[in-house]
C-alpha cells in the first residue's frame, strides 16, 4: 500500500496538471458514472492529501476521495489522451494531461462535511505544517501497544507505512517491541521530526530513502539495493541479511497483519 509521501505527490501531480483548469470527467469502468457526469466540464479548484486518502475538490460539488489501498493505481499523460481501457474507474482530462485510476479501494463524491470527518478521524500527518505532533504523543504515552504497532495505526499517526515504521525506529535505535508508555518525549520528538524531513524527502524523490549519508553504497562500498520498492534502506524487507551498522542478522516477525523488520543489535530492549 502506497505511504503518505506518495499520496501527497499525487496531489501535487494533480495540483501542476489540472488547478483551476476545467477537467473532463469520466467513468470507463461504470462504477463512478453518476459522480463523474456531475464533475464533468467542471473546475478543480483544490488538491489535498491526508495520510493516505486523496482529494480533489470541485467547489460545491464536493470532493474525489480517492484511497488507493493495497490495488490502486494512477497514471499521468500528456494530451491527446489515447482511448481508456475498461479497468479505468475515473479519468481526468485537462488541457494539457489525463489522469486513469485504476482499482481503488475507495473512489467516491464526497460533500465539505464528509471531508472533514475523514480528517476528524485520522492522526497528526507529519506531511500537513499545521499538524500538531502532541495530538498523537498524548495517545502514544498512555498506551500499552507497542510502539510499531502505533505507528501504523493511522488515527494516531496518519501517512506512516511499513517502510517508514521499521526505518525510522531503526534510526532512532527504538526496539519495535517497546510499549508506547515506556516512550519518553524526546524520543517521540526525535521520531516526529525525522518523519517530517524523511517524508519530504518521499515526496520530493518519489521513492523511499532512509540511509544516512555516511551509510550509502558510495560511502560504505557496498552493492545498491535492488528491490521493486527502490531506495537505500537500513532493515525494511533485509530479514537475514546482516546489518549496515552493526553487522547482526536483520529480524522479521508478524505484528498486527504485517512484515516487522529491525536489528536486535541496534534496537536493544
Amino acid at each position: 500500500m502506497p505511504e503518505g509521501h506518495t499520496i501527497h505527490r499525487l496531489a501535487a501531480d494533480h495540483r501542476d496538471r489540472f488547478l483551476d483548469r476545467q477537467v473532463q470527467v469520466t467513468s470507463p469502468q461504470g462504477k463512478f458514472t453518476d459522480s463523474a457526469a456531475l464533475l464533468d466540464r467542471q473546475v478543480m479548484d483544490t488538491t489535498d492529501a491526508h495520510g493516505k486518502h486523496l482529494f480533489l475538490g470541485f467547489g460545491a460539488t464536493g470532493h474525489v476521495h480517492i484511497h488507493l489501498g493495497l490495488f490502486g493505481k494512477l497514471n499521468f499523460g500528456g494530451t491527446p489522451a489515447p482511448p481508456p481501457t475498461d479497468t479505468v474507474r475515473l479519468r481526468l482530462v485537462g488541457p494539457t494531461a489525463y489522469a486513469d485510476l485504476r482499482g481503488p479501494t475507495t473512489c467516491v463524491l464526497i460533500t465539505d462535511a464528509e471531508k472533514q470527518a475523514i480528517h476528524d478521524r485520522l492522526g497528526p500527518d507529519p506531511l500537513r505544517p499545521a499538524d500538531d505532533p502532541d495530538k498523537a504523543w498524548k495517545r502514544i504515552s498512555r498506551s500499552r501497544t507497542t510502539v510499531a504497532a502505533l505507528l501504523m495505526d493511522q488515527k494516531i499517526i496518519a501517512g506512516v507505512g511499513n517502510v517508514y515504521r521499521a526505518e525510522v525506529l531503526f534510526r532512532h535505535g527504538i526496539d519495535p517491541y517497546r510499549p508506547g508508555k515506556d516512550l519518553t518525549y524526546d524520543a517521540w520528538t526525535a521520531i516526529w521530526t525525522d518523519l517530517v524531513a524523511l517524508m519530504r524527502e518521499g515526496v520530493r524523490l518519489n521513492r523511499i530513502d532512509t540511509v544516512r549519508p555516511e551509510h550509502t553504497p558510495e560511502a560504505m562500498g557496498r552493492p545498491p539495493r535492488v528491490d521493486d520498492h527502490g531506495g537505500e534502506v537500513y532493515v525494511y524487507r533485509r530479514a537475514n541479511l546482516p546489518c549496515h551498522i552493526c553487522g547482526g542478522e536483520i529480524r522479521t516477525a508478524d505484528l498486527a497483519a504485517r512484515n516487522l523488520f529491525w536489528c536486535p543489535g541496534c534496537q536493544r530492549p
